[in-house]
């Protein structure tokens, strides 16, 4: 697990363009859409749709699914190795 959670840490910014963090600064268990955490908006959230979509082959249509599976990077990465079927080239 703590493998696919720097493997995302990675995604997230380069296809977030978050340009000033590094995967360090990121805490798997802080929330993605609190200032407390990163911060992130309603763009980014599908940013990370596709992030999910590009990378897992994963297609994410309910919204309260998305609302769990985004609170954290660790929620995040459960969610990807629940989901995912078999990894997807990128």
């Amino acid at each position: 697990m703590s493998t696919l959670i720097e493997q995302l840490k990675g995604q997230i910014i380069q296809e977030l363009n978050l340009v000033d963090l590094q995967p360090a600064d990121i805490n798997p268990d802080a929330p993605l859409f609190d200032y407390d955490g990163l911060g992130l908006d309603s763009i980014d959230a599908l940013e990370l749709t596709v992030i999910l979509s590009k990378y897992y082959g994963i297609k994410v249509t309910d919204p309260a699914q998305m609302k769990k599976a985004f609170f954290s990077l660790a929620t995040l990465a459960e969610f990807i190795a629940e989901h995912q079927s078999a990894p997807v080239a990128a």
